[in-house]
């Protein structure tokens, strides 16, 4: 793990619980889902996953619970997740490092596959996924804001595998020579920046359509940037987590969406 702590795995997992969305996506789609016995509130990818049992939000679980379970392995990943591997560290618990770049999302199954003995099947998932990749293809640029309703509206820097997925399809984001992860946004510097168009990812679960983003705008006279005044605002689908999943439907479903704003424009 690159937190250098060590544990001892299994080389067949009859019971596994995984907290992180892109983890469980990754263990359905190489045949482990049977043995998934627990995960987070937010795993629901696949369909499946929905069904099992619940046991931890972002930060928080029963640790009681799990150590009456007594999985062979608990799967968290880094950054929102670190201090729920803190507390679980004892039990047999191994952690990811959240992915940087898209690449890193890639890199990502291929640890899964690794730490679940199932190497050949996340290689073969990454050529599969590697053609949405190659797909990519940019020939100008737009400047961009991103924006994400985390509890709260937040945007992403250098270090995000979202800012760097964007770049890599063509969106410069006004935050990315900011040497972070996850920013507070400054409206009124977003206005100053001027984007040419405006991405935004609602609060997972919710409802939220153009009104919503047209009241949202107006709340932040945001009315003369150009991405406004151009329409160039897209929402992204569904009341799933879109470009906060980063698991294997990051390359399926987030890519040609993406692409396909790009394709508009």
């Amino acid at each position: 793990m690159y937190t250098g702590d060590e544990i001892t795995i299994k080389d067949n997992l009859d019971k596994i619980v995984s907290f992180s969305p892109a983890v469980t996506e990754t263990l359905f789609i190489l045949g482990l889902g049977d043995e998934i016995i627990a995960d987070s509130a937010f795993c629901s990818r696949p369909n499946e996953a929905k069904n099992k049992r619940k046991l931890a939000s972002y930060s928080t679980t029963r640790k009681d619970v799990l150590i009456e379970m007594d999985p062979d392995i608990i799967l968290i990943i880094g950054g929102y997740q670190e201090k729920l591997f803190n507390n679980l560290k004892d039990l047999n618990t191994y952690i990811f490092e959240l992915p940087s770049s898209m690449h890193g999302i890639l890199d990502l199954i291929s640890r899964i596959g690794i730490v679940v003995n199932q190497k050949e099947k996340s290689m073969e998932l990454e050529y599969k996924l590697m053609k949405y990749y190659n797909n990519i293809n940019v020939n100008r640029r737009y400047k961009t804001y991103f924006e994400m309703d985390l509890g709260g509206p937040v945007t992403f820097g250098s270090m995000s595998y979202i800012t760097d997925s964007l770049f890599l399809m063509g969106f410069d984001t006004i935050y990315r020579d900011y040497d972070n992860e996850w920013i507070l946004p400054d409206f009124d510097y977003v206005k100053k920046m001027n984007p040419d168009v405006i991405i935004y990812e609602h609060k997972m679960y919710r409802d939220f359509n153009e009104t919503d983003m047209k009241n949202l705008i107006d709340k932040r006279k945001w009315n003369n940037i150009n991405a406004v005044k151009n329409n160039n605002i897209f929402i992204t689908p569904g009341k799933l987590d879109f470009f906060a999943h980063h698991g294997p439907s990051f390359f399926t479903d987030v890519i040609p969406w993406t692409m396909d704003i790009y394709n508009s424009l």
